[in-house]
This record gives C-alpha cells, sequence and structure tokens, in this order.
C-alpha cells in the first residue's frame, strides 16, 4: 500500500513540475488547521514528514492573517500557535487582518506564482484552491499525509495551453506574415539584380565574341594568316658556302 501511495505521489509531483515549473525546495504554505493537526496526530517534525511526502527538501510558511486567527482561538490552539512562530512568513499585504482562508487565497493569487503547495485541513478552502492553476494541496488523514490529486479542472487548464502553444495568435500571424513579406520582398530585390548583373555580363562577352569574329573575318578577306610560315634555308645555304670554298681553293678541301 506504501509503494502504492508513493508512486501516486511521484506522478502528481511530476504533473506540477513538468506543467507548472515547481523546482526544489518545495515551498509548502500551511494554515493554523494543519499545523493543529501534525501536533494532535503527533506528526512531527513537520518538515521531515512533509520531506517524505514529497521527497524532497522543503520550506515551511504560514502568514500573519494565520497567527491572528490561531491567537483568536484561545488556548486550546496555544500550542499549534507556537509552532506556527516558527515558520517562515508569507508576506501579505493586509493592515489589518483577515480571515486564514482569504489570506491564502490572495497570497496564491490567481496563477500561484510563486510556486506554494498549500497543506490545509480546511475542506472549503481546498475546494476554492482547485479552480486555481498550478496548486497542488496536501492534507492530513489520521498520522499520514497525502498529495491531492490534480483537480478536473487544472487538467484541462494545462490541456488548453498545450493546445494554445501549438497555434499562433491573430497578433502572432500578423507579425509572422510581416515578417514573410519583408523576406520575399529582399529575396526577390537580390535576385533581380543578380539577373542584371548575369545579362550585362552575358552581354559583355557576346560582344567580345562578335569582335573577334569581326576580326578573323576582316583577316581572312584580306588573305592574311595569323602566323606566317617561313621556310628556314640555312643549312642548305651552309653547305653551298663550303663546296664553293673548296672548289675555289683546293688545299683546304684536303685539309
Amino acid at each position: 500500500m506504501k509503494v502504492k501511495k508513493q508512486k501516486r505521489h511521484r506522478k502528481i509531483l511530476t504533473f506540477y513540475t513538468a506543467c507548472f515549473g515547481f523546482r526544489k525546495p518545495f515551498k509548502v504554505l500551511c494554515d493554523g488547521t494543519f499545523v493543529h493537526h501534525l501536533l494532535t496526530n503527533r506528526i512531527t517534525p513537520a518538515d521531515k514528514a512533509l520531506s517524505n511526502v514529497l521527497s524532497a527538501n522543503v520550506k515551511l510558511y504560514t502568514t500573519r492573517c494565520v497567527l491572528a486567527e490561531l491567537k483568536r482561538l484561545g488556548s486550546s490552539y496555544s500550542e499549534a500557535l507556537e509552532a506556527a512562530h516558527k515558520l517562515i512568513i508569507a508576506r501579505c499585504e493586509h493592515d489589518k487582518c483577515v480571515s486564514a482562508e482569504a489570506c491564502i487565497m490572495e497570497v496564491v493569487g490567481e496563477k500561484n506564482s510563486e510556486h506554494f503547495f498549500v497543506a490545509s485541513q480546511d475542506t472549503d478552502l481546498r475546494k476554492k484552491l482547485q479552480e486555481v492553476p498550478g496548486v497542488p494541496l496536501i492534507f492530513g488523514l489520521r498520522n499520514a499525509l497525502f498529495l491531492e490529486s490534480p483537480s478536473a479542472f487544472q487538467r484541462e487548464y494545462v490541456k488548453t495551453s498545450e493546445e494554445r502553444r501549438l497555434h499562433m495568435t491573430e497578433k502572432e500571424y500578423q507579425i509572422f506574415r510581416d515578417r514573410a513579406m519583408s523576406r520575399l520582398a529582399g529575396e526577390e530585390a537580390t535576385n533581380t539584380i543578380t539577373e542584371i548583373m548575369e545579362n550585362r555580363d552575358s552581354e559583355e562577352q557576346t560582344i567580345n565574341v562578335q569582335a573577334v569574329q569581326r576580326r578573323i573575318t576582316s583577316r581572312d578577306r584580306m588573305d592574311i594568316k595569323d602566323k606566317p610560315q617561313f621556310k628556314r634555308k640555312r643549312a642548305k645555304v651552309i653547305i653551298y658556302a663550303l663546296c664553293c670554298i673548296c672548289l675555289l681553293d683546293p688545299s683546304k678541301g684536303e685539309a
């Protein structure tokens, strides 16, 4: 039974850490009813008991309004008041103390931006907090503590949020469209400049080819060869000169 409970708690923690960004050490906001329950059932020390439930280190918080309410309840809650004074005081903006339920609802706010776990034995408070996105709830049952499963509202909120992320809003679509149009305009301008430069290069090449062709045609008409060919008769001339010398002076020929 204990193993099943731990698995269920791990699954719930995964939901809140993945969907709402809860990080260790976890912050637990306690009201007077929860502190009183811990002392009545001897669930002490409180931080260790809650660390076992959440499988992580915890920081315990309360508010000035919770302390004032415990004080008003009289001597029967004096031990709970003393224990609550040892908790970290979460900031609330009440000049005059209000009920613990109203104070906790205001501290949590619309989206629980401070990422508080709320520990309470007040069923009405827990029902109200089930309608607030991202508020994990802890309660006690005799000498055991439980992490409440996410409400249907919270699951639906997560599902709707994911669907919104997958679809662009009208404003996002307009921004995307404007950027796409400006990019296309820039690419068209670049392509136009490239085409102009390519056309210029091709025109210059055509002009050069035509000029060369004109030169070749004019040379052909004038019967001018590109490379005049000369027959080299140097060796024959030398042989002829030697023969003449031998005929004129026979003595050189014998030598």
